[in-house]
C-alpha cells in the first residue's frame, strides 16, 4: 500500500515540471540558480532573518534558523541532557566530546523529522544549531562562560572540533546539522555591557588568546561563524570589515556563512551609535558580510535597496550562502533523497545508550581537588551517612543554561541514595538556603551531622545565580558573579558544620572556577561536578563510591579570591589565566586527582636544537604504582624564555589515557613548528631564537600543583636556532 506524502509528492511534480533546485542529481551550483531566480526581492530579503516564511508556489516550508545544542539538544522538548560545556571541557578527552556531538545530532535528525512530519518549523526546532562557544573563559566571574571549554585557546579549539565534526557528520555533501562557531570575537562579559562595549585588545592577544580556536574551527570546516554584540575597534563585530571580510574571508578563507547574534545589528544604532537606523545598520551589516540576521532588523534592507544602500546582488550574494546550507541539510531534496540522515528513529532520543554516554561523560567531568587520608572512595554500607545542601536535590543544578528537557533528572541526593545499601540510614536536609541568610533558630541539619559517619554537602552555585543576561534571574549583576567565592551564607552554614561533623565532603556545583581557600582546609575531600547534566547524581555516585576513578583536569585556573583578578572589563591578559598570571593559584589550570598514584617517569624528545619549521616528537612514560586503575590526562606545554609579554607556559599537546595498575603508558606528541613561534607586539608569529623548555606534567606548570598531591613533572631543554 502507497500512503501518500503531500509535501514529497509535490517536490516530485516539481521536479517533473522542470524545477531544478529540487533535482539532487544536479551540481549544487545548477539548484542554486534555478531557486534564487525563483525568488522575489521579498522573498530573497525574508530568506535572510532567521525566521523563513513558506514559499507555497514552490512547495517550501518555512524554516527557523534559530536552534541551539550546546550540551544536548536545547529548547525544544525531550532530550539528552549532557554535562554543561565547561564540565565536558573538564573531560579532556576528544573522543568523547566528539561522540556526544554526534549523539546530539542524531537526536536533533529524529526529532525533525517529527516536527515537520507535523507541519511544525518554529524556534529550536531546526537543523542549524549556534553552538560552539569557543569565547575565551578568560574571567571566572563571566556568567556565560559555563558555555566555553574554558581559558586556554588550544584546549579550546580541540574539543571545539570534535563538537564541529560530531553535529555536521561526515557525508561528503551533507550536514547531519550545522554547527556555529561564536561570538566572534573578543567577548566573555560583563554581560551587563554586552550590547556597547568597544573590546580594544592589543594585537598580540587578539592573535594569542582570542582568535586561534575560531582559525581552528574555520579549518575545520564549521559551516556558521556567529557574531558578537559588541564592537572591536570601534567596529561593530556583527558589521565589521576587519573581523567579517578580512579575517574571516579573506585570510582564513572561510567559505560558510555568518549569522548575527540575536538582536545585535539594532545595537548598532541603539547601543554602538554608528547608524542612525535600522535601514542603515542592516546596510552596514550585509554589506560587510553578515549572512543572517537573528533579529527583524534585515526586514529594513527594502528600505535600505530603495535608498540605494545596497544591492540586489549583495542580497544575492548572502542568499547563496544561506541557500546552501539547506541544500546540504537535505531541506530541498525530492522524495529521493540520498541524505544518509534523513531517516533516525525517535527511540534514541533520551534513550538508554545516550543516557549512559551522559553518564559517562558527568563521571569524567568530575575533578577531585582534595582527598585527605583517602577520605573517598567510600564504602556503600556506611551505617549513617547525611547529605545537605542546597543543591543536594535541586535539578537546577544539574541543567546549567541552553538546555534541553529530560523526564528523568537524577539529582545528587537520588543518585547516592541509589547506591547505598539498604541497611544505610541516609538523611538529607537542605541545611541553608542557596544565597540568602538562614532563617534564624533552631538547624536541625547539626544533631544530623553529628551523628552520621559521613556528610556529604553539595554547595555552590546554579543557573539562576550565573548565566546569560535574562536568563539568570537571581543574579544581582545581570547573570556574571561580582565574587568567585561562595555565597556567604553557604560560607557560613559550613564553617558550623564542620563543627559537628566527622568527615565532611564538599561538593561544588556550577560554571565557573570557586574559591574556597578555607573550606579546602577543613573538609576532608573536595569535588567540583560542574552542571553534570541528567545523569548527574548517579555520576556523582560512581565516583563518591568508586565505581568510576575521578578523571577531571581544570579548565580554568581557580584563584584564591576575587581580589587576585584584574578589573572585569579589562579585556588585557595581562594577569589572567595561568599562561599570564603571577599570583599563585588556589587550584592550577589543568589540576585533579584520582584515587590512584601516578609517576611521570621518562621523557625524550627528536631534537635538542630546534630549526624553523621542524617538529618535535616528545615521548613521556607514565606509570600507575597504585593499586587501582587510572585515567590520567597527560599535558604538554612551552615554558619560553622570560621576556615582558611573553606567557609564562603555553598548553601545545595533551591525551588522555588508561593505564592499569602497575603498569606504564607511553604518549607520543608530535608538537609542529609553529606551537613555538612567539606572537610579537604587532601580532604575527615570529621565530625567537634561545632556550625553552619542554615540560610534560599533570597540571599546568608551578609548584602549587605538587603541593595539592599532583604527581612531580617532566621537563626538558630545546634550544631554538
Amino acid at each position: 500500500m502507497h500512503i501518500s506524502n503531500p509535501q514529497t509528492d509535490q517536490n516530485a511534480n516539481i521536479v517533473a515540471n522542470g524545477v531544478l533546485f529540487r533535482d539532487t542529481s544536479l551540481p549544487l551550483e545548477t539548484r542554486l540558480d534555478d531557486l534564487v531566480s525563483r525568488l522575489t526581492l521579498l522573498e530573497k530579503i525574508n530568506q535572510l532573518v532567521h525566521e523563513n516564511n513558506p514559499i507555497e508556489r514552490l512547495g517550501i516550508p518555512g524554516y527557523n534558523w534559530w536552534s541551539e545544542a550546546c550540551h544536548g539538544v536545547g529548547r525544544n522538548g525531550r532530550a539528552t541532557v549532557f554535562p554543561q560545556v565547561i564540565g565536558l571541557s573538564a573531560t579532556w578527552n576528544r573522543e568523547l566530546l566528539f561522540r556526544i556531538a554526534s549523539a546530539t545530532s542524531d537526536e536533533a535528525r529524529a526529532k525533525y523529522a517529527i516536527t515537520s512530519a507535523a507541519g511544525q518549523h518554529g524556534q529550536y526546532q531546526g537543523l542549524c544549531f549556534w553552538t560552539p562557544n569557543v569565547n575565551i573563559f578568560r574571567d571566572p566571574r563571566w556568567g556565560r562562560g559555563q558555555e566555553t571549554f574554558g581559558e586556554d585557546p588550544y584546549l579550546t579549539g580541540e574539543l571545539g572540533v570534535e563538537i564541529v565534526r560530531g553535529l555536521q557528520g561526515d557525508d561528503p555533501f551533507y550536514y547531519k546539522s550545522a554547527a556555529c562557531a561564536k561570538h566572534f570575537a573578543v567577548h566573555s562579559g560583563p554581560e551587563g555591557e554586552r550590547h556597547s562595549f568597544d573590546a580594544r585588545p592589543s594585537q598580540k592577544d587578539l592573535r594569542e588568546t582570542y582568535l586561534p580556536a575560531f582559525k581552528k574551527l574555520v579549518d575545520a570546516g564549521v559551516e556558521a561563524v556567529m557574531g558578537s554584540y559588541n564592537r572591536v575597534y570601534g567596529e561593530p563585530a556583527c558589521g565589521s570589515h576587519f573581523l567579517l571580510e578580512k579575517t574571516l574571508r579573506q585570510e582564513w578563507g572561510f567559505k560558510g556563512h555568518i549569522v548575527s547574534d540575536c538582536g545585535a545589528i539594532d545595537d548598532f544604532h541603539q547601543h554602538h551609535a554608528v547608524t542612525k537606523d535600522a535601514a542603515e545598520s542592516a546596510a552596514l551589516a550585509l554589506k560587510n558580510g553578515c549572512d543572517l540576521n537573528c533579529g527583524c532588523t534585515y526586514n529594513d534592507l527594502i528600505v535600505a535597496h530603495q535608498r540605494g544602500l545596497i544591492t540586489e546582488a549583495d542580497i544575492d550574494r548572502s542568499l547563496r550562502r544561506l541557500l546552501a546550507v539547506k541544500f546540504r541539510l537535505g531541506l530541498f531534496d525530492n522524495g529521493e533523497t540520498s541524505n544518509p540522515f534523513a531517516a533516525t528513529s525517535a527511540a534514541i532520543i533520551d534513550g538508554e545508550p545516550h543516557r549512559a554516554l551522559a553518564r559517562k561523560a558527568a563521571a569524567e567531568s568530575i575533578i577531585l581537588l582534595k582527598n585527605a587520608n583517602n577520605t573517598l572512595p567510600l564504602r556503600p554500607d556506611l551505617p549513617k551517612i547525611l547529605v545537605v545542601g542546597p543543591n543536594a536535590a535541586n535539578t537546577n543544578a544539574l541543567l546549567g543554561n541552553y538546555y534541553g528537557v529530560s523526564p528523568r533528572l537524577v539529582t545528587f541526593m537520588e543518585g547516592i541514595l541509589a547506591r547505598v545499601s539498604d541497611a544505610t540510614r541516609l538523611k538529607y536536609r537542605v541545611g541553608c538556603p542557596l544565597i540568602r541568610e538562614a532563617a534564624p533558630g533552631v538547624n536541625y541539619t547539626f544533631p544530623a551531622a553529628e551523628s552520621s559517619e559521613i556528610v556529604v554537602a553539595v554547595m555552590g552555585y546554579d543557573p539562576t545565580l550565573e548565566g546569560e543576561e535574562g536568563d539568570a534571574v537571581g543574579s544581582p549583576v545581570g547573570g556574571d558573579r561580582a565574587h568567585v567565592e561562595l555565597p556567604e551564607n553557604q560560607r557560613i552554614f559550613l564553617r558550623e558544620l564542620r563543627k559537628h561533623c566527622k568527615k565532611l565532603i564538599l561538593v561544588l556545583t556550577g560554571g565557573s572556577a570557586i574559591a574556597i581557600p578555607e573550606e579546602h582546609e577543613y573538609c576532608d575531600a573536595v569535588l567540583q561536578v560542574w552542571y553534570p547534566g541528567c545523569e548527574g547524581g548517579a555520576a556523582l555516585a560512581d565516583i563518591l563510591f568508586g565505581d568510576a576513578s575521578p578523571s577531571g583536569k581544570l579548565p580554568v585556573t581557580v584563584p584564591r579570591a576575587t581580589a587576585d583578578l584584574p578589573a572585569f572589563n579589562d579585556y588585557s591578559m595581562r594577569g589572567r589565566t595561568y599562561r599570564y598570571a603571577t599570583k599563585e593559584p588556589l587550584y592550577p589550570f589543568g589540576f585533579g586527582l584520582g584515587y590512584t598514584t601516578i609517576s611521570y617517569e621518562k621523557l625524550d624528545v627528536s631534537v635538542i636544537k630546534l630549526h624553523e619549521n621542524e617538529d618535535v616528537t616528545v615521548r613521556a612514560t607514565i606509570r600507575n604504582t597504585g593499586s587501582r586503575p587510572a585515567f590520567e590526562t597527560v599535558q604538554c606545554y612551552l615554558v619560553p624564555p622570560a621576556e615582558p609579554d611573553t606567557p609564562l607556559a603555553t598548553l601545545v599537546a595533551f591525551e588522555k589515557i588508561h593505564i592499569a595498575p602497575g603498569s606504564s603508558a607511553e604518549v607520543v606528541f608530535t608538537i609542529p613548528a609553529g606551537s613555538f613561534r612567539q606572537i610579537d607586539a604587532s601580532g604575527e608569529p615570529v621565530w625567537r631564537a634561545g632556550d625553552y623548555k619542554l615540560l610534560v606534567a599533570p597540571a599546568s606548570p608551578g609548584p602549587r600543583a605538587q603541593a595539592l598531591g599532583a604527581p612531580a613533572p617532566l621537563s626538558l631543554s630545546i634550544q631554538l636556532v
